[in-house]
């Protein structure tokens, strides 16, 4: 069981400027992978891509053999609601609500939320804020917001979870925290965590590490 990438390219705009060339690559269950490149390398865009977020221009991407290319958009929704998670770069949590509102509201499109009170509460404990559930967002740092976020991420119990450079508005204490807790979703939920990033220390702290360079895998 796997992500698989055949072929994939992706180009913007007129005339197009090709920004994946041509990506083949496969990803195991229970991976923990990073994803590096400089600037423009299409490092993200290939994220982006390979969650379901954005499409490819062209080429095939493949969840346990169903190519998201082929599928209807209820499909990939399902997909989406059913397996994957997804962490940005900025937190794009709703100051109006508190932690544990903002982290139920996947449930929330399901008519779920109450029934998984419970679990959200659990998450909140494992990102460390617990105490801190009913806070607004403006009264966390940035680093607790991020760990929100994650939380967020994690609801729906997804097999895989994607991350855009999600250490990269936070100082290093709290980059450390996001990382060390990738780890531990990882070991011990199984979860298959794919992230971008820039920092080179983190990128080590992968099982595996992707270098995309020029719209291609190095």
């Amino acid at each position: 069981m796997s992500i698989k990438l055949i072929d994939v390219k992706k180009s913007f705009g007129e005339p197009p400027t090709n920004v994946l060339k041509g990506i083949n690559l496969s990803i195991e269950d229970g991976e923990l992978v990073s994803i590096i490149g400089r600037s423009g390398s299409g490092k993200s865009t290939l994220l982006y891509i390979m969650s379901s977020l954005d499409n490819a221009s062209s080429g095939s991407i493949l969840y346990d053999g169903d190519d998201l290319t082929q599928m209807s958009q209820k499909e990939i929704h399902e997909l989406r609601n059913q397996k994957i998670g997804f962490v940005f770069q900025f937190h794009y949590l709703l100051q109006e609500l508190t932690v544990l509102e903002n982290v139920l509201m996947p449930a929330r499109k399901h008519q779920m939320h109450k029934s998984m009170e419970d679990l959200a509460l659990s998450l909140i404990k494992d990102v460390d804020l617990a105490g801190k559930e009913h806070r607004m967002p403006s009264q966390l740092s940035g680093g607790e917001q991020q760990r929100v976020a994650i939380a967020r991420s994690l609801l729906m119990s997804p097999k895989y979870l994607f991350a855009d450079e999600p250490t990269g508005n936070l100082d290093t204490i709290n980059g450390d925290r996001i990382m060390a807790l990738f780890q531990k979703i990882n070991s011990e939920k199984k979860t298959t965590v794919i992230y971008v990033t820039h920092d080179k220390e983190y990128a080590n702290r992968a099982h595996r590490k992707i270098e995309i360079m020029d719209g291609l895998i190095k």
